[in-house]
Order: C-alpha cells, then sequence, then structure tokens
C-alpha cells in the first residue's frame, strides 16, 4: 500500500478554512487531522499552500470522436488538470454523436485509456432514440443532454413529442442548453439582410439574445415539473432566467438546479471589440447586467454550480473569412475553451474580494459531486478519493502560447496575469500534475453516481 502525507496545508473544505494534514492511501484519504505521524508516507510540503477538493467541471466539450483537430480527451484533460480539474463530464456533440448506448461506452472505453483525469460521458439526445435514453445506465453515465436550441452539432430537438417523452421518460438527470430555434432564426435574418454572412460579432448578444433563452428555460422547468424530472440546466446567461430558480431548497433536494459559467461572469459584451470571435459562444456573453446578476445568484445559491463550458475550435475556424475578406460570421463556430483556467478566474474574484474561497470550493466542487450524485468525491473527507489541488493562490503568473496547454494553442486569457496557481493535482491518490510535469503511468477513473 503506497502512502502519501500533505503536511502543513491549510484545508478550504466544506465552509471551513483550517490548518493540517492529509494521509492518502492507496486512493484513499485515510485520515485528516492537525498533526499526522506517517514515517513511512511520502511527504509533501503545504505550507503556505491551500489544499482544495479536485475541481468537478460538469460541461465539457473534448471534441472526441470526430473533431480531434480542435481537442481530444488526452489534451484536455491534462489541461484540466494543470487548473486542479480532477473530473470532467463530457458533452455528447461528437462525431459520431453519442445517441446510442454503444456510442456513449465507446467514448469510455476511449478515456480509459487516455485520460489522466476522472471523466463521465453524457448520452445524447434526438428525436428518436427515447429506447436507448429509457435504458441509459443510471450508476454509471452522468446524465441525459437536451439541446433545446441549435449550437455545435446537429442534435437539438426538433420535435415537441419526442422532447415531452425524454423529459416523461428519462430515468435520470435531464441537463439542457436552453435557446430557442425560432426566435434566433427571426433575429439572424434581420442581420443578414443588412451584412450577409459579415455580421459583425458584437450582435452576436442581440441575436442570441435573453428572451430566446428565457423563453427555452422556461418550456424546460414546465416540462420538469410536469414530470417530474430531475432537471439541470447548463450555462444559464440572464438575468431574466433568475426567477425560475429556489434558494430555499437544499441542494441535495432541489429537483431542478442551474450553473453558471466563468465565461458569463468574467466577460459582458464590451469584450466583443477586443477579442470578437474568439469569445463568440452560445449562449452568448451579453451585457455587464446579466453578469452582475449571475454573480449576486451565486453567492445567494439561486444558482448551484460554477462550471466552463469548454468548447475549444482552431484559430483558423474562429477567424475564418467571407470571399471580400471580412469575418464570417455565419462560419464562425461558437465556443472557447476555458478548463485550464476556470479556478484562476474565481481565483481573481477572491483576491477582488466578491467571494470567498469556501464559495469557491462550494460552487466548483461540493456542488457538482452533490447535484449529481457522485459517490467519494467532491469533499475532502476520510473515505474519499483523494482528489486534490494544492494551489499558491498568492503567485502571479502570465498567460501565453508557452503555458496554454489546450490543443487548439490559445485562450482568450492570453496576455493577462493571473493570481494564484496550481502546484500540484492528485487523481485517486497518485500525483499527476507537480508544477508544470505530469505523470501519466496512471489513468483516471469513471465516475460512479449514488442514484
Amino acid at each position: 500500500m503506497s502512502k502519501t502525507i500533505i503536511k502543513n496545508a491549510i484545508i478550504v473544505n466544506e465552509g471551513k478554512t483550517f490548518n493540517g494534514d492529509v494521509l492518502i492511501s492507496d486512493s484513499i484519504i485515510e485520515r485528516i487531522a492537525p498533526l499526522i505521524d506517517a514515517p513511512n508516507a511520502t511527504e509533501i510540503n503545504a505550507e503556505g499552500l491551500y489544499l482544495i477538493p479536485g475541481i468537478i467541471d460538469d460541461q465539457v466539450h473534448f471534441r472526441e470522436p470526430g473533431l480531434t483537430q480542435k481537442a481530444d480527451i488526452y489534451t484536455e484533460a491534462k489541461a484540466g488538470l494543470a487548473g486542479g480539474v480532477t473530473s470532467f463530464m463530457d458533452m455528447p456533440n461528437t462525431n459520431p454523436a453519442a445517441v446510442t448506448r454503444q456510442l456513449l461506452e465507446d467514448k469510455y472505453e476511449l478515456a480509459s485509456h487516455k485520460s489522466l483525469a476522472n471523466y463521465s460521458f453524457f448520452m445524447g439526445t434526438s428525436n428518436t432514440n427515447i429506447e436507448e435514453i429509457k435504458q441509459v445506465d443510471v450508476k454509471h453515465v452522468c446524465g441525459i443532454k437536451i439541446f433545446m436550441g441549435s449550437s455545435t452539432g446537429n442534435l437539438a430537438i426538433t420535435d415537441d413529442n419526442a422532447l415531452e417523452n425524454i423529459f416523461k421518460y428519462a430515468p435520470t438527470l435531464v441537463a439542457t442548453h436552453c435557446e430557442d430555434d425560432a426566435m434566433i432564426k427571426e433575429n439572424l435574418e434581420k442581420y443578414r439582410l443588412q451584412y450577409g454572412d459579415a455580421i459583425p460579432v458584437k450582435f452576436h448578444p442581440d441575436i442570441r439574445n435573453a428572451a430566446n433563452c428565457l423563453k427555452s428555460s422556461t418550456l424546460a422547468t414546465g416540462l420538469a415539473k410536469k414530470h417530474g424530472t430531475r432537471l439541470h440546466i447548463l450555462h444559464i446567461s440572464t438575468a431574466d432566467e433568475l426567477p425560475l430558480f429556489s434558494n430555499t431548497t437544499e441542494l441535495s433536494k432541489k429537483q431542478i438546479t442551474a450553473e453558471a459559467c466563468v465565461h458569463h461572469l468574467w466577460f459582458d459584451s464590451s469584450a466583443y471589440e477586443k477579442l470578437g470571435p474568439l469569445i463568440k459562444c452560445n449562449p452568448a456573453i451579453k451585457d455587464k447586467h446579466h453578469k452582475e446578476k449571475l454573480f449576486e445568484a451565486l453567492l445567494n445559491d439561486t444558482l448551484d454550480i460554477i462550471a466552463t463550458d469548454h468548447a475549444p475550435h482552431t484559430w483558423a475556424e474562429k477567424f475564418v473569412q467571407t470571399d471580400d475578406g471580412k469575418l464570417n460570421y455565419m462560419k464562425c463556430p461558437s465556443g472557447l475553451p476555458l478548463v485550464q483556467h476556470s479556478l484562476n478566474v474565481m481565483l481573481q474574484f477572491y483576491h477582488q474580494k466578491k467571494i470567498t474561497l469556501e464559495k469557491v470550493v462550494e460552487k466548483m466542487c461540493h456542488a457538482p459531486a452533490t447535484c449529481f450524485k457522485i459517490e467519494q468525491r467532491g469533499y475532502i473527507r476520510e473515505g474519499y478519493f483523494a482528489d486534490l489541488a494544492l494551489v499558491d493562490i498568492n503567485s502571479e503568473w502570465l498567460v501565453n502560447k508557452s503555458n496554454i496547454l489546450y490543443k487548439c494553442g490559445w485562450s482568450p486569457f492570453e496576455e493577462d496575469t493571473f493570481k494564484g496557481k496550481v502546484t500540484h493535482t492528485f487523481v485517486n491518490g497518485n500525483l499527476v500534475y507537480t508544477n508544470g510535469v505530469f505523470n501519466e503511468s496512471i489513468k483516471g477513473m469513471r465516475l460512479s453516481f449514488n442514484r
């Protein structure tokens, strides 16, 4: 049995911050105490460093299979580990799309050989795969994903009866991308009449506006209440949608939950002038008012989780041009890479005194585990898997090409200086990342769920 002891850490866990040691035996946290004597254990001196549970990102697009020119499971899981992300849940809009149990299991098989982080994959939905959905393995699949509006890929549900049946028969958590295609198409045509394909990106939040998000989220919550569905709405981007959610019920008992993503907290529509297509995403980054209200909703527990919606595209794809040399809005894909830097964003807010470390850990580590009923993860507890990250919260560093680990090779935070950096990341007790160096000898595990 291998043993590792993390000494003198500042532990942030379950609403408290305290000094202590953590003893790891093989993959499990064996003991947490102010002082642990373990002479045969490998010792890591964590003096001055903060120890947090590994981040669980419930919404990523790692692009494998079929879209690996943008990203793949191996590269993006590594990028996440450098940012303290020890578990991820990947979306089904790959090629082929994961809309059958066999295609879903094919993705799990890929991850078992490639991912240094722990993993789970959503079952995708189509207008015709209700029988596959009914038979999802609820113990070993994180959830069912519905694209209620078109985004990257062609998985949008266009049949009202199919949508109703998914909510009615889904055997486990349903996660939704909520946008209304009809409203988007109507808005889009107005701008195409004026600009053709070269619509300025600054109009993206007008095309994919707040009203379209609200209409779709209202439909989703209505269906969930009608059928008693366990619903989780992904990447809320508007203040308008917040009244749909409650902060008066304990998270573990909520039927309907929701999340904010770091880019909707960090950027607002003023950033289109500088970053343009690099921050084009669905749902769109909107004006400052929405950003401020989303942050308030996180702090008061109306929104439950902080995630990324990590969705990389190549630089060339982002800057595809029309025949006359203008940016082709219609062919510019939506999405941006974020999984390596999500904790850094939240640490910046901490340094700005907008949020506590305890709240950051709650929303990025504890809440995803509770929301999805993940077994033995998301907390620093004896008997839990040792998914952990050590963080130097005062270390300043510049994001640049030399330290961006995404396969696409770029970040919307490039040339930004962050204060706070992950120094060590443990996955199932294995020290997989240490100050820029990876140990790739052991792969991550498939997540399991207490359902």
